[in-house]
């Protein structure tokens, strides 16, 4: 029969596995309480959070149950977060070893609190991609999962122009359809764009470059992505702001690109997706669809070796078979396709201004975010957007234009 109080007897169990106290206030589901009484307290209100938990240890079990609504934070996420991160990189934490004895003993103490049995489903927030990873039926399926949430949805998270990607802050206190508006000019200017010139945008989102560029720097601009919805709204604003003829969109997978080269090519964090095998095609096809000394710019995130994915979370909820590696490969795999480096310029700080401002719209539009998307999916990326913030912050995670001309 299980025994209570719970929140005490899971202490006693987590304390010398983590090799210190716990850093954060922990409530069951019995209303017991163990842990220090300032800051986080994280809420267990299920025994299926421990369910998830002991079928998934680590982080794949807490984003399920996080998720799902079996566990639940109480006070800031994201300081939370960093407290944690810190305690593990100072040592005063250390990531659980487990053995047999250690087995042992969170089985017996499962027992004890009614927690054994089978694995629970996983939310329905999870993605769940089939086949070999990068073929052109999965990445459909995978960029499907987290762009199509709806185009509502992007609109209450994202800027005006709906740019997904990082900003450019000319100044921090800056609010994030200026930065956006700055980031867009900047990557025009990069390209040395001027009025006639043709204009490529692969993986082109919801059109916020190439309509600007359209718009403001007098190209013809022709963007692409796989994302159907994504599609129907850049073709929505092309009528809508009467650009028939100067800006065209297509739902189409970049290895199927064809045609006359263009003036100039951007792709902004789309290189992530590609697939780490498939980079070097990649970078053949956009050195094919630019003209001989035409320019690039590649705006990518860079990680080293360590969750090239982003972790399980990440590779789980939000980009499933995503890839970041660390500049000087993605710069090595670019010379090797035929391409000259121009300029890098890295924007880490600028992202994390951009997330935690896609955070703040994130909270301010909760219970819209609910009505259309779900609970679960506020609590996806209320966690993808806590994390992705301090990942930026501590250089965890970055971010590089890359400016190439084509040899």
């Amino acid at each position: 029969m299980p025994v209570s109080p719970a929140a005490p007897l899971l202490a006693g169990l987590l304390s010398p596995l983590l090799g210190g106290g716990l850093p954060v206030r922990l409530r069951a589901w019995d209303g017991s309480t163990a842990g220090p009484d300032a800051g986080l307290t994280v809420v267990l209100r299920s025994r299926r959070a421990l369910r998830r938990l002991l079928w998934a240890p680590g982080e794949l079990g807490l984003a399920r149950a996080y998720v799902s609504g079996d566990l639940d934070v109480e006070g800031d996420l994201t300081e939370g977060l960093r407290r944690a991160w810190a305690l593990f990189r100072t040592g005063e934490l250390t990531r659980p070893k487990l053995g047999p004895a250690e087995w042992g003993r969170i089985a017996r103490t499962a027992a004890r609190l009614g927690v054994l049995g089978l694995p629970p489903r996983p939310p329905e927030e999870e993605a769940r991609p089939s086949g070999r990873p990068h073929t052109q039926a999965r990445d459909r399926s995978v960029i499907a999962h987290h762009y199509d949430l709806g185009n509502d949805f992007y609109r209450l998270v994202l800027d005006p122009a709906m740019a997904y990607s990082c900003a450019y802050y000319t100044d921090p206190a800056d609010d994030l359809a200026t930065a956006q508006r700055a980031k867009l000019d900047l990557v025009c200017r990069k390209l040395g764009l001027r009025p006639g010139m043709r204009l490529l945008d692969v993986g082109c989102g919801w059109g916020a470059l190439l309509l600007h560029a359209v718009e403001h720097y007098g190209v013809e601009a022709t963007g692409v992505t796989l994302s159907a919805q994504q599609a129907e709204h850049v073709r929505g604003e092309i009528t809508r702001r009467g650009l028939s003829g100067k800006a065209t969109v297509r739902l189409q997978d970049y290895r199927d690109l064809s045609g006359e080269p263009f003036d100039a090519i951007a792709s902004l964090e789309m290189g992530e997706h590609v697939g780490a095998g498939n980079y070097p095609g990649y970078a053949s096809v956009l050195r094919r669809m630019v003209r001989s000394g035409g320019p690039l710019l590649l705006q990518q995130m860079s990680r080293g070796a360590t969750a090239p994915g982003g972790g399980a979370f990440i590779e789980s909820y939000v980009a499933p078979d995503m890839t970041m590696v660390p500049v000087g490969e993605t710069l090595g795999l670019l010379e090797n396709a035929g391409f000259e480096i121009r300029g890098v310029e890295a924007l880490r700080e600028h992202y994390a201004w951009t997330v935690r401002a896609w955070a703040g719209q994130l909270e301010k539009h909760a219970e819209e975010i609910v009505a259309i998307a779900g609970e679960g999916q506020l609590r996806v990326w209320r966690l993808y957007l806590a994390g992705g913030a301090l990942a930026f912050e501590e250089n965890r995670m970055g971010v590089n234009q890359i400016l190439a001309v084509r040899s």
